[in-house]
C-alpha cells in the first residue's frame, strides 16, 4: 500500500490501516524507516491532537484492569480510546508475551477502542523505542485519548513522561516500603498518583497509603506547570469502578489549566526537542551495529583484554574508522 493511500485511510479511522502503520513505524529496516518518516510527515498535517496519558505502576498493581475500566468509562462518554501497551521482552530470547488484549477483553471488543501491545525489546524507560510515533499515528486516526502503559516501575521508567501530557503512577495499598522502591525521580514526574484496589479488606489500607503519598507529594517542590493542589494522590478501585470518574475529572482540570496557562504547548515543544536528540543518539549508536563495526569491535576488544592497547586508544581507533572524532 502506498504511503498516500495508507495516510488517507488512517485519517478516515481505518483500524487495519492504523495497525499496519504502527507495524511500519516499529520496524527497524532502513526502507521502512524512510516510509515511516514520510507517513508521519503526512499525518502531522492533520493537526489532530489527543490527550496523551502515560501510566506506570509496580507489577501486580492492576494496570491492565485499571486501563480497561477507565477506558470503558471514557468510551461510555462518547470518547475514542487507544491503548499502547508495552510488554517486557526477554533478555535471552527477545520475545514478549503481548497478552494485554487478552487481559482487556471487554475493552478490546469496543469499536471506539483500539489496543496495541508492543515489545519493549532492549529499550530502557519502560516504553518501546517507537511508542512516540505510534502515539502520533493514533492521534491522526482521530482518537481522543491515547493511553501508554509501561512495562512496570523501575529507576529508568521515566521516558513515558516525555511523550505524555499527563503521567499517572498506579500503586497498591499496604505496599510496605514501596515509596523507597518507586524512587524520588518517578514521584517527581507523576501528575497524579492513584492508589488502586481500594475495595474490600484493602479499602482502609488504601486510604492510609493515599494519605502517606499525599504527605510525600507535599514535600516535593511544586512545579510551574501545576496548579494549586497538584500533584495529588487519590484512591481508585478498578474492580468496582470506584473513583475513576473523580480521577478523570482531576485529569481534565489539570489539562485545562495547563492549556490556559500555555504550559501544554511548551511541554510538547520540549518533548519534541527531547525526541530530536534521541533520534540523533540512536542513529549514531546504530552505526556500531554494522558488520564492519562489529568485526572491528571484536578485534579491538581482544587487543584490550590482552593488554596490547588501552581502552581509550581502542575507542579512538574505532571512532576514527567510523569517521567520528573523539
Amino acid at each position: 500500500m502506498k504511503i498516500a493511500e495508507l495516510s488517507d485511510k488512517i485519517l478516515k479511522g481505518d483500524r487495519r490501516a492504523l495497525a499496519r502503520a504502527i507495524t511500519l513505524v516499529e520496524s527497524g529496516r532502513s526502507d521502512h524507516r524512510a516510509e515511516a518518516s514520510a507517513l508521519l510527515d503526512r499525518l502531522a498535517s492533520s493537526g489532530r491532537q489527543a490527550l496523551r496519558i502515560g501510566l506506570s505502576g509496580t507489577p501486580g498493581v492492576g494496570k491492565s484492569t485499571f486501563i480497561e475500566s477507565f477506558g470503558m468509562m471514557l468510551v461510555a462518554q462518547g470518547l475514542r480510546v487507544a491503548v499502547l501497551a508495552v510488554d517486557p521482552s526477554s533478555a535471552r530470547s527477545g520475545g514478549s508475551i503481548l497478552g494485554d488484549k487478552t487481559r482487556m477483553d471487554r475493552l478490546s471488543r469496543e469499536k471506539a477502542a483500539f489496543i496495541r501491545p508492543s515489545p519493549s525489546q532492549t529499550n530502557l524507560g519502560g516504553v518501546a523505542r517507537r511508542s512516540r510515533e505510534a502515539v502520533a499515528v493514533c492521534e491522526a486516526a482521530g482518537f481522543d485519548v491515547v493511553l501508554v502503559e509501561t512495562v512496570g516501575v523501575g529507576q529508568s521508567e521515566t521516558v513515558v513522561a516525555q511523550m505524555s501530557d499527563l503521567f499517572l503512577l498506579l500503586l497498591a495499598p499496604a505496599g510496605g516500603d514501596e515509596l523507597q522502591g518507586v524512587k524520588r525521580g518517578i514521584m517527581e514526574m507523576a501528575d497524579i498518583i492513584l492508589v488502586n484496589k481500594a475495595d474490600g479488606d484493602l479499602k482502609s489500607a488504601a486510604m492510609r497509603t493515599c494519605a502517606d503519598y499525599s504527605g510525600a507529594l507535599r514535600l516535593l517542590r511544586k512545579r510551574v506547570q501545576d496548579p494549586q493542589g497538584f500533584p495529588k494522590a487519590q484512591t481508585v478501585s478498578a474492580l468496582e469502578d470506584a473513583g475513576l470518574l473523580a480521577a478523570w475529572e482531576e485529569m481534565q482540570t489539570l489539562t485545562a489549566w495547563r492549556r490556559d496557562q500555555g504550559h501544554w504547548d511548551r511541554m510538547r515543544a520540549e518533548q519534541a526537542r527531547y525526541w530530536f536528540g534521541e533520534e540523533v543518539r540512536q542513529a549514531l549508536l546504530s552505526r556500531l551495529e554494522t558488520p564492519w563495526a562489529q568485526s572491528r569491535m571484536t578485534e579491538l576488544s581482544d587487543q584490550v583484554s590482552s593488554g596490547v592497547v588501552s581502552p581509550a586508544a581502542a575507542a579512538q581507533d574505532l571512532l576514527a574508522g567510523l569517521g567520528v572524532s573523539g
